[in-house]
């Protein structure tokens, strides 16, 4: 099986994920509603994990002992509603590395405004239990913390 390739880009440690607001994401104003963001995250983790080379499909249909990732905690600022039609930015960092989790920064951004603020943590496991993150995923993670971001004047988003 082919892997397709991750959507979005990693720079200056920091993976985007760009993303168009359609009608199912909205409540009945027009609205982002606030359920959809927790999908919008979602996305841009996910996006995280294939740039690196790691598909959520090929680990689950290993079944067994296979690697998955857990929420373990979240929390959230709403600070500006996304609106149907929106283009937005979904800009994933990691903020620290234990054995068998990861803590990450997610924001949403409407051009250089930032609408929704997300910190969580993710643990690895496997067969119910914490497992260690693998190797290849820690080496990234890590690499994601130590870049040093590219100065851009000006310029408060992504």
């Amino acid at each position: 099986m082919i892997e397709e390739p991750a959507a979005g880009h990693v720079r200056d440690g920091r993976h985007r994920l760009p993303l168009r607001v359609y009608y199912e994401d909205t409540d009945f104003s027009g609205l982002v509603y606030h359920a959809s963001y927790l999908r919008f995250f979602e996305r841009g983790r996910t996006e995280l994990l294939r740039a690196f080379g790691f598909g959520q499909r090929a680990a689950h249909e290993r079944g067994g002992e296979a690697i998955a990732f857990v929420v373990r905690r979240m929390a959230i600022d709403f600070l500006r509603p996304a609106r149907m039609d929106d283009s937005l930015i979904v800009e994933t960092a990691v903020s620290s590395i234990r054995g068998a989790s990861v803590a990450l920064a997610q924001t949403i951004w409407r051009g250089r405004e930032a609408l929704v603020l997300a910190e969580v943590e993710v643990a690895a496991v496997a067969g119910g239990r914490a497992r260690r993150l693998p190797s290849v995923l820690r080496d990234a993670f890590k690499q994601m913390v130590e870049a040093e971001p590219t100065p851009q004047l000006g310029e408060d988003g992504p």
